[in-house]
């Protein structure tokens, strides 16, 4: 969304994001992306202001394909080969996900985008995101935000807020840090996946991260 409105795509941020993917695609690494639709449709402030739950949650599902398929579109004008598979049936406009084919797909270098969630209700885009890293076998979930890492408290609100280097699974759940909700958390602790978070919107953090450099929070 960057600096518009609600409902809106900023190209320019887009076009960021697309540069720090392809930067790091260049090396050689496989990347899987899952993307949500909070600037497009929130599902659980529609649940709050009395909307369904399962409606909301599908419809926040459906915006999260509209970034995915803009995402795309900037990767592919750098020539980077790309697919959005979707945990909703939708073929004429992306693939369905199938993790033996996402495997494939980035055995073969391209970016899959990961689009639709999980499929189901009631889960989170972050919960998406450590289901999809356990089944593709990830290394790590780069969790990109708005923050530069993992702190005690909301540094926007608190300016002694202190940031954590590295913190455990569990201290991030018990602390309720808000890294990711607790099902995303509990699942790259069972599957021993480390989570970095870091500030997207910084040039060359991705690449920085790849390449070795201390960059934002480890939770492990």
């Amino acid at each position: 969304m960057g600096d518009k409105s609600m409902g809106a795509l900023d190209g320019a941020i887009l076009q960021k994001i697309a540069d720090q993917v392809n930067s790091i695609a260049e090396l050689g690494v496989e990347i899987g992306i899952v993307i949500g639709g909070g600037n497009i449709f929130r599902g659980l402030k529609a649940a709050a202001d009395g909307m369904d739950r399962v409606s909301a949650d599908n419809m926040g599902m459906l915006a999260t394909v509209i970034n995915s398929l803009a995402l795309q579109e900037y990767l592919e004008k750098q020539g980077r080969f790309t697919r959005v598979m979707t945990a909703v049936q939708m073929s004429q406009m992306a693939e369905p996900f199938i993790r033996r084919r996402a495997v494939r797909h980035l055995e073969k270098g391209r970016v899959v985008i990961f689009a639709g969630g999980t499929g189901n209700p009631y889960f989170s885009t972050d919960t998406a995101a450590a289901l999809r890293a356990s089944e593709i076998d990830a290394e790590v979930v780069l969790k990109g935000t708005k923050v530069d890492g993992v702190y005690d408290s909301d540094p926007v609100k608190n300016s002694l807020a202190v940031k954590f280097e590295n913190v455990s699974y569990l201290d991030v759940i018990n602390r309720n840090l808000q890294v990711m909700d607790i099902t995303a958390i509990s699942m790259c602790m069972d599957n021993k996946i480390p989570i970095i978070v870091f500030n997207l919107y910084e040039k060359d953090n991705l690449r920085r991260i790849i390449l070795g450099e201390k960059i934002g929070t480890l939770v492990s």
